[in-house]
């Protein structure tokens, strides 16, 4: 029984020595494969970073040579003629140009700023942020009518971008004659939660200069900070 349970243990194990490696044959390329593909995709992903890397490098430094330009111009004409690698970059290059062309043509800016901000493949903040510098440059660059419907549909939003709108509206209906209206959207920003520091400071000043009223512990602290107390 001893040669013969060691025979049929033998005969089995040769069986699935055979099935193992008649598999391997059929189906070894499989994990050749797998191999491959975990090895190829490693690579491609370490190739795709260093792009990214060397491209984010690039915009950098092109950003930083255009910006040691001596005259305004030249550094808006180093910045145009940047390649932006992604709609966010050529955001972020054309916010910049917009800055350095601001003092010589304003209106080319603003017209700049909105073409930007109705571009559908540009991220939401960066597409805010030029609408809100459009519509601020003044009535030098877009009519006061085409700068309210701007800032109306901005001040429709939340957070930091909708108390920037609200400021920008109370100046232009300053502009436009309507003291009261200004008044109104200023008392309200300077206690709006959603409203900085900074913007309650100038809030609270413009509101005092235009005769309006806070209260009596918030006009003293106003008075303090614009003396730099």
């Amino acid at each position: 029984m001893s040669d013969t349970d060691s025979f049929i243990n033998e005969v089995s194990e040769e069986v699935r020595r055979d099935r193992l490696f008649g598999l391997m044959r059929r189906y070894g390329w499989i994990a050749v494969l797998a191999v491959l593909l975990l090895v190829g995709g490693a690579a491609y992903n370490e190739w795709r970073k260093a792009n990214e890397r060397a491209a984010a490098e690039a915009l950098g430094d092109g950003i930083l040579a255009a910006l040691e330009q001596g005259e305004a111009e030249a550094r808006v004409t180093a910045l145009q003629a940047i390649d932006a690698p992604d709609p966010s970059a050529d955001a972020i290059v054309t916010l910049l140009a917009a800055g350095e062309s601001l003092g010589s043509d304003p209106k080319a800016t603003a017209e700049a700023l909105v073409a930007l901000a109705e571009r559908g493949d540009v991220p939401m903040v960066y597409r805010q942020i030029a609408t809100l510098k459009a519509a601020a440059i003044g009535e030098e660059g877009l009519a006061a009518e085409t700068r309210r419907e701007l800032l109306d549909g901005l001040a429709l939003g939340n957070g930091t971008i909708r108390v920037l709108a609200e400021e920008q509206l109370a100046y232009l209906d300053i502009e436009t004659g309507n003291q009261e209206a200004a008044l109104t959207r200023l008392e309200a920003l300077y206690v709006d939660a959603e409203a900085s520091e900074g913007l309650r400071q100038r809030v609270g000043q413009i509101v005092l200069a235009l005769g309006g009223e806070l209260s009596g512990e918030a006009a003293s602290d106003v008075a303090r900070q614009a003396d730099g107390g």
